[in-house]
């Protein structure tokens, strides 16, 4: 708890000393995604500290750091953000929702396969995003990029999504979570951290996470069956500015900031996806060339027309409706304008 507050009140600190100026010597405050995993050490962490200070000719320097890395859970994230402890974060929009239920619509389960169709479905959704994070976060949003798909590591076999009946499984948010207690397993909270240790307990039978996360937390040293059904979505990570600290900036160096982040951040970490699956199923299973290290050799569960039938069925007849209770028809109704346009599902209005 000392190191966690230290933490805060450093980076408090770190922002409260800066003055807004034009576009020279500004100085932020960011903090990073997981600091273990391929978004943050990619695209996050070189973008930050390399790419915006060097393309801004010195006038922007960051200060950065990660939530993990200060101690703070996701879910505090976008709070402390709209507090203005930090100037920029960047998290998985699910760890706020409960803060934001309607936010929920941003990462719907199943309705994207491929990166594409995820592109579009949160191009669609951004404008409720933008308004989500204004009115409940204080906060603008600069960029929502992409994990993997969020599939389902087994530590046990399993041939279909109807074996995780029963089982424990760890979601990766609240409506995978939600999905999983509609197919008859018992949804559970663990900590992505903390997933490695309670897959090896016996604590969970089952987690959902992203291939290439999953890979690089070593997930796969203690399960042994993979089935890449995107049960999780994609868990979109959302980029956002304290509102304050965004206003206080000139309309050039806002402008300046906008356009790097889209071009040299956002795109490049979605057309990085596009391949994402492939290349990480290869890294679990050892079926095709692991570009990220030695690979591991998990099950590849094949995924049947049935279960996909099965889980979105599940999908709209429980998940969303629950959901639309949660957010309420104002909200619903933008998505079904928007979101359930481009993947093609309706939320029936209570």
């Amino acid at each position: 708890m000392k190191k966690m507050v230290s933490s805060l009140l450093a980076v408090s600190a770190l922002g409260a000393g800066f003055v807004a100026t034009p576009a020279v010597a500004e100085e932020l405050s960011v903090v990073g995604s997981w600091s273990s995993l391929p978004l943050y050490k990619q695209y996050e962490n070189t973008f930050w500290t390399e790419t915006l200070p060097a393309d801004s000719n010195g006038d922007i320097t960051v200060q950065m750091t990660t939530h993990d890395q200060m101690g703070i859970g996701g879910g505090d994230v976008f709070r402390l953000l709209s507090d203005g402890v930090f100037d920029v974060a960047m998290t998985v929009g699910d760890y706020a929702v409960g803060d934001a239920p309607e936010l929920e619509g941003l990462d719907v389960p199943l309705v994207a396969n491929t990166a594409a169709e995820a592109k579009a479905m949160v191009e669609a959704a951004r404008p409720m995003v933008d308004d989500i994070f204004e009115t409940r976060f204080n906060s603008k949003v600069l960029a929502i990029a992409p994990y993997p798909p969020q599939v389902v590591f087994c530590a046990g076999e399993v041939t279909s999504i109807t074996d995780l009946k029963g089982k424990k499984v760890r979601g990766s948010g609240r409506m995978t979570t939600k999905f999983l207690e509609a197919l008859g397993a018992n949804g559970v909270n663990v900590a992505f951290s903390e997933v490695p240790g309670a897959l090896e307990r016996g604590v969970i039978d089952c987690a959902v996470t992203g291939a290439g996360s999953g890979y690089s937390a070593g997930w796969w040293e203690v399960s042994d069956h993979l089935m890449t059904i995107p049960l999780g979505g994609w868990d979109p990570v959302v980029t956002a500015m304290n509102l304050d600290k965004w206003n206080s900036l000139s309309a050039e160096t806002q402008k300046f900031i906008t356009d790097e982040v889209a071009t040299k951040f956002e795109a490049p970490a979605w057309a990085s996806a596009a391949d994402a699956l492939k290349n990480d199923v290869a890294c679990l299973t050892g079926n095709g060339t692991c570009p990220a290290g030695d690979p591991a050799n998990m099950t590849l569960v094949d995924v049947s027309d049935a279960d996909v039938a099965q889980a979105k069925a599940i999908l709209t007849e429980t998940v969303l409706p629950e959901w639309a209770e949660r957010a309420g028809d104002d909200w619903v109704a933008r998505w079904n304008d928007s979101v359930g346009k481009t993947v093609g599902v309706t939320v029936p209005l209570n």
